[in-house]
C-alpha cells in the first residue's frame, strides 16, 4: 500500500472515498461546512433526518456531489472530550471495516480535529488512523476460506489530508504506524489459526521464518535439550500431546548487549497452541476458543520482528513456550510434583493451570540469558476476563519504576491496563505438604494467585499482563472482527523501542 500525508483541502484530494470525521452531534462550520457545501447539502440533509448519530465508530457513506471523490464517509468519533488515543486508532480501523465488501482501492483520510484532542497532536493521529487503517483491513475469514466477499478492501493507497501541518513528521510517524499495524496483524494471523494447523513443532518453523526474515538469531528448544536443562514444569506440561513442546527463543542484538537505557529486555508469552485443561479437562462449552491459548506466543514473535523493522539491532530477546495440553497416557496428573528450572518444586492440583507453569520456566531461561527485565503476557485466567471484560487488561508488576515504564508504553500504545494488586497474605493457601509450592490454590484471589505463582520465577523487574479477557472477541465490532485482537503487540514494540540506540 503507497501512503501519502498531503497538506491540500479535503475536497481537492481524488480518491475512491474520503471519510471526515464529527464530534458529537455534528456543527455544520469550518472544513466541514464546506465540505458538506461541496458535497451537494447531503450531510446537514442526513443530520436533519437523524441519520448522522452521535454514537462513536458509526459511519454513513453517501454520494460526493462535487467533491473530487467517489464517496464520502462520515465517521464519529464521539463527544470531543472523551477522544483518548484508542478512540483515534480504532477510528482508523473502523473506517477500513465499513467499506468491507466494497471495491475501494485509494481512502483518503482528513484529521480534522483529532489531534487537538490527544498528546501528540497531528503527529501522533497520523500515526494511529494509518495504524488503524491497517489493522482495521485483517480479516481472518480469509485465512481458510478463498473468495471471501466480506472482507475490507485491500487498499492501494492511503492519503492522509492535514491542511497546515508539517507534512514530513506526519510521514513518518504514519510510515511507523503501518509497521505497527501489520505487526499486529501478523500475530493475529498465527493466533487465529486453528490447533490442527499450528502445532507447537509449526509455531516453531513459523518464528523460523519470520527471525530469518527479519535478521534475527532464532534458537528452538526440543525436549531432550529442555530436560538437560531442567524445565520440569514445560515438559510437564507438553508430555501428554502427540504433538512434542518447543521452547522458541528469537534474539536480537550482539550477545549481552543492552539497550540504550541499559537494559537487556525479554518477552516471554504463553504459547498453549491447544488447551483441552488435561486431565482437569475443561467443560466442551467454547472449548474451541483454546486455539487462541497461544495468543501470548504470537504477540511476542511479531513483537520482535516489528521492533526490528523499526530499529534493527536492538537489544531484544522473546521467548515463547509452545506446547498443546492434552489428555493422555503420559499427561501430567493432578498431585504431581515437578521440579523447575530455578530448583523450585512445584505440586500440581490443577492440569488446567497449565500457562503458569510453561510461563515460569521461560521466565527463568530468560534470566539465564542475561535478562534484566522481564514482561510475561498470557491469557492466563477466565478471572481476569470476568473482572475487567474484553476491554481492559489486567496488570501486576514489581518494582512500580517497572511497572510504571511498562504502562507508559501502553499508553503509548494506545492500549489499556489495569493494575492489580499484589497481596502477599494470598501466597500461603499455595503452601503444599509435598512441594514448595501448589499451581493453584482456592478460587477466592485466583487471578492474584496466578500473579504470585509467577513471581516465584522471577528475580529482576518483572510485570505480567494477562489477556485472557483482551486477546480476542466473540462478536464483530464497527473497528474489529471476532477473533484475535492483536493485544499488547503495540505496548511491547514502544517497550523496547524506549531502549533504541538513535542511529
Amino acid at each position: 500500500m503507497q501512503l501519502r500525508v498531503v497538506g491540500d483541502q479535503p475536497w481537492d484530494v481524488a480518491a475512491d472515498v474520503l471519510a471526515v470525521p464529527y464530534f458529537g452531534k455534528p456543527r455544520f462550520d469550518g472544513a466541514l461546512a464546506e465540505i458538506d457545501r461541496r458535497g451537494g447539502g447531503e450531510l446537514t440533509a442526513l443530520a436533519a433526518f437523524g441519520e448522522l448519530k452521535a454514537e462513536r465508530y458509526g459511519a454513513v457513506v453517501i454520494a460526493a456531489g462535487g467533491l473530487r471523490a467517489g464517496r464520502l464517509m462520515a465517521i464519529a468519533a464521539g463527544e470531543p472530550e472523551t477522544v483518548t488515543r484508542q478512540v483515534v486508532l480504532r477510528i482508523g480501523a473502523a473506517v477500513e471495516r465499513r467499506l468491507a465488501g466494497r471495491n475501494v482501492r485509494s481512502l483518503a483520510l482528513w484529521l480534522g480535529d483529532l489531534g487537538d484532542r490527544i498528546d501528540g497532536g497531528a503527529v501522533a493521529a497520523a500515526e494511529l488512523l494509518a495504524r488503524g487503517v491497517v489493522e482495521g483491513g485483517f480479516e481472518p475469514a480469509t485465512i481458510y476460506r478463498d473468495g471471501y466477499e466480506n472482507a475490507p478492501s485491500t487498499l492501494d493507497e492511503l492519503i492522509l489530508i492535514a491542511p497546515g501541518a508539517d507534512l514530513a513528521a506526519l510521514k513518518q510517524a504514519a510510515e511507523r504506524g503501518v509497521v505497527m499495524g501489520e505487526g499486529a496483524n501478523l500475530a493475529r494471523r498465527l493466533d487465529n489459526r486453528s490447533a490442527n494447523d499450528v502445532t507447537p513443532d509449526v509455531l516453531a518453523g513459523e518464528a523460523r521464518a519470520i527471525a530469518e526474515a527479519n535478521g534475527l538469531s532464532i534458537d528452538v528448544i526440543e525436549p531432550a535439550r529442555a530436560a538437560e536443562l531442567g524445565m520440569g514444569m514445560f515438559l510437564a506440561v507438553g508430555r501428554g500431546s502427540d504433538n512434542p513442546p518447543r521452547m522458541i527463543v528469537i534474539r536480537s542484538g550482539e550477545e549481552g548487549e543492552k539497550d540504550a537505557l541499559g537494559r537487556r529486555l525479554a518477552i516471554v508469552g504463553k504459547g498453549v497452541c491447544f488447551d483441552s485443561g488435561g486431565i482437569s479437562i475443561k467443560p466442551a462449552d467454547r472449548m474451541e476458543e483454546m486455539k487462541m491459548d497461544k495468543t501470548g506466543a504470537c504477540t511476542v514473535i511479531a513483537a520482535i520482528a516489528t521492533v526490528a523493522r523499526l530499529a534493527p539491532g536492538t537489544p531484544l530477546t522473546a521467548i515463547a513456550p509452545a506446547v498443546e495440553n492434552m489428555p493422555g497416557p503420559h499427561s501430567a496428573r493432578p498431585g504431581d510434583v515437578v521440579k523447575a528450572m530455578n530448583g523450585k518444586t512445584v505440586d500440581i492440583l490443577n492440569t488446567d493451570a497449565e500457562g503458569r507453569l510453561i510461563l515460569g520456566d521461560a521466565m527463568c531461561y530468560a534470566e539465564k540469558l542475561g535478562a534484566t527485565n522481564l514482561v510475561d503476557i498470557a491469557t492466563l485466567t477466565g478471572a481476569v476476563a470476568r473482572a475487567l471484560g474484553d476491554q481492559m487488561t489486567g496488570a501486576f508488576g514489581t518494582p512500580q519504576a517497572w511497572y510504571d515504564a511498562v504502562a507508559s508504553a501502553g499508553e503509548r500504545a494506545a492500549e489499556r491496563y489495569w493494575q492489580m494488586p499484589i497481596i502477599e497474605e494470598y501466597r500461603k493457601d499455595m503452601d503444599s505438604w509435598y512441594a514448595d509450592f501448589t499451581n493453584t490454590g482456592s478460587a477466592e484471589g485466583g487471578l492474584i494467585k496466578s500473579a504470585l505463582f509467577l513471581r516465584e520465577f522471577a528475580t529482576v523487574p518483572w510485570v505480567h499482563l494477562d489477556i485472557a479477557g483482551t486477546a480476542y472477541f466473540r462478536k464483530k465490532t464497527a473497528y474489529a472482527p471476532a477473533g484475535a485482537t492483536g493485544v499488547a503487540h503495540a505496548t511491547l514494540v514502544e517497550l523496547a523501542l524506549a531502549g533504541a540506540k538513535k542511529a
